[in-house]
């Protein structure tokens, strides 16, 4: 378990408000509201530590930096909006996906990423 400082309950707060992934520099501005004196530096401390202890997981976006978001959900994928750049989660799975793969390969996870314009962007 991390140490607690204030710096990390903000940024943990962040995370359950937001309830989506989010980059280092949205993770400052949001947890910033709460201690100003946040630092970007101090974010990727935190996050790093934050994946290290299994609290966070990272979201990778094709051609993207990773985001971050709160570990132990259950399986999901997620939507990029191409305008504000924002990663949202999608709750759906069409499941299935493994019948895709060759014949003789074994399937052992899946990601998928939806990309497109957001209900605030659209």
């Amino acid at each position: 378990m991390s140490r607690r400082t204030r710096q990390r309950d903000a940024i943990l707060s962040a995370f359950q408000h937001a309830d989506r992934p989010l980059s280092p520099a949205e993770l400052r501005a949001l947890a910033g509201r709460s201690v100003p004196s946040l630092g970007i530096a101090t974010v990727y401390r935190n996050v790093k530590a934050l994946l290290d202890d299994g609290t966070l997981r990272a979201v990778n976006v094709p051609g993207q930096p990773d985001r971050y978001e709160l570990a132990g959900k259950q399986h999901h994928h997620h939507f990029h909006c191409r305008a504000c750049d924002g990663v949202f989660e999608v709750a759906a799975c069409p499941g299935g996906l493994a019948a895709l793969a060759p014949d003789g390969f074994h399937t052992e996870h899946h990601e998928i990423v939806l990309f497109g314009l957001c209900s605030q962007c659209a």
